[in-house]
C-alpha cells in the first residue's frame, strides 16, 4: 500500500497584530459593571495568547467610533453577513497565494494534481479553489475538493483526504491549504463567555504539499473520537450579521472525559512516552490542559501548541498545520500523534512518523 507523506508545509498571516486592540474593544463591551473586567482581564491574561493577525488594521483607541481603523466595524452598527463576505473574498485569496509562494515550488507547481481547501469562515462560487488554480497557474484540469464548514478539525480531514488520494493514485501531488478568517465576525455583546471566546482567534493560512515521496511526515492512521451528549458546546451558524460561535466553557471537560476514554485507541496501544510529537490543535489554553491532563503528558510535552498558541491565536483549521509545521525538520523515525477539536464536540486525531528532510 502506498504511504503518503507531508512534504512541506508554509504558513501565513495578514500584516495587522490587533490582540491588544481588540482586548481593549471588548472590556468596554462590559459596560461599567467593574468586577466582570477585572475577571475579563484576568481570564485574558491567563489565555496564553499575545498576537493574533488580521487584515483590519487595529484603531488604536479602544474606546473610539469604530474597532479598526478603517471603520469596518463601527461601533452600534457592525456590518452584514453580506459585508463579511464581500471582505473575504477580496481578501482571502490573497492570503492563500502568500502560503503557496512560501513553498518555493516554482515550476513544480503545475505538477499538481489534486487541491483540497479548509475553510468555515467565508463562502463564495466560485471559490477559493479556482482563485487558487488562476493565482498559481495551475491548470483547469487539477482535481479540487473544498471542506467546509468543519471548524478547527477540518485540517485533520484534509489530510485524511490527503491521504486517501494519494493511496490511490501514487502519482498524485495534493496542494491542501487551509485558509481562515476568524476576525470577520467579530460581535457585539455584554456576554463575557461570548467575549472570551472571541478574544481566541485569529486569521492564518497553511499551504502542504501531501505525496508519496517519502520524506516529511508519514501519515500513518486516523481515528475521530465523539464526545457523547455534547453537541451544543461548539457551535457555528450563520446568522444576519455574521457567523455566530458559541464555545462553552465545558468544552475542556468533554475533551478531556473524551480523550481519556479513547486513549488506547488512539494511540493504537502505544504508550505516551513512545510519542516523541504532540501536534495539539491550540484551541486555547485550557484545552491544552485539558490534553495534557486526560493523556497524562510531561511538562513541556505541548510546548510547540502553546508557541502557536502564543504567536497567533487560534486560526481554526489552519492552526494544526502550524504546529506541524515545526516538525517537518526533525530526524526521521520518531513517533508523532496529532489532533484537532471542533463542533459535535469530535476530536479528529492521526497518528504520524518523521521521516526527514527532503533528499
Amino acid at each position: 500500500m502506498t504511504r503518503a507523506y507531508i512534504n512541506h508545509i508554509a504558513t501565513a498571516v495578514p500584516p495587522h497584530d490587533v490582540h491588544a486592540a481588540f482586548l481593549d474593544f471588548a472590556e468596554t463591551q462590559l459596560g461599567p459593571d467593574r468586577r466582570g473586567q477585572v475577571l475579563f482581564r484576568r481570564m485574558a491574561a491567563k489565555g496564553g495568547i499575545a498576537h493574533r493577525y488580521s487584515w483590519l488594521s487595529p484603531n488604536p483607541n479602544g474606546s473610539a467610533a469604530s474597532v479598526d481603523a478603517a471603520g469596518f466595524y463601527p461601533r452600534g452598527a457592525f456590518p452584514t453577513t453580506g459585508a463579511r463576505m464581500r471582505f473575504f473574498e477580496a481578501h482571502a485569496p490573497k492570503l492563500a497565494q502568500a502560503a503557496i509562494s512560501k513553498l518555493n515550488l516554482g515550476s513544480r507547481l503545475r505538477d499538481i494534481t489534486h487541491i483540497v481547501v479548509t475553510c468555515c469562515t467565508g463562502f463564495a462560487a466560485p471559490g477559493l479553489d479556482l482563485e487558487i488554480l488562476a493565482r498559481c497557474g495551475l491548470p483547469g484540469s487539477v482535481e479540487r475538493v473544498l471542506i467546509g464548514f468543519m471548524g478547527c478539525y477540518a485540517a485533520i480531514n484534509g489530510l485524511k483526504t490527503a491521504r486517501h488520494i494519494v493511496r490511490s493514485e501514487k502519482a498524485a501531488r495534493v496542494l491542501m491549504v487551509n485558509l481562515e478568517l476568524c476576525t470577520l465576525h467579530l460581535h457585539e455583546t455584554p456576554n463575557i463567555e461570548q467575549i472570551l471566546s472571541f478574544m481566541v482567534f485569529a486569521d492564518g493560512c497553511a499551504a502542504s504539499l501531501i505525496s508519496a515521496d517519502p520524506y516529511g511526515i508519514a501519515l500513518d492512521r486516523f481515528r475521530a473520537v465523539l464526545a457523547p451528549d455534547s453537541a451544543e458546546l461548539i457551535t457555528w451558524t450563520i446568522r444576519d450579521q455574521g457567523f455566530d460561535m458559541v464555545l462553552s466553557g465545558e468544552v475542556p471537560g468533554a475533551i478531556q472525559r473524551a480523550l481519556g476514554a479513547s486513549r488506547d485507541e488512539i494511540l493504537d496501544g502505544r504508550q505516551t512516552d513512545a510519542i516523541t510529537h504532540w501536534a495539539i490543535h491550540p484551541g486555547g489554553r485550557s484545552v491544552l490542559d485539558a490534553v495534557t491532563q486526560a493523556l497524562a503528558l510531561p511538562a513541556g510535552a505541548l510546548a510547540p501548541s502553546r508557541d502557536i498558541l502564543h504567536h497567533y491565536g487560534n486560526m481554526s483549521s489552519a492552526t494544526v498545520m502550524f504546529v506541524l509545521a515545526a516538525m517537518l525538520a526533525s530526524p526521521p523515525g520518531q513517533a508523532g500523534c496529532g489532533m484537532a477539536f471542533g463542533p459535535g464536540l469530535v476530536a479528529e486525531t492521526m497518528l504520524f512518523t518523521t521521516a526527514g528532510p527532503p533528499p
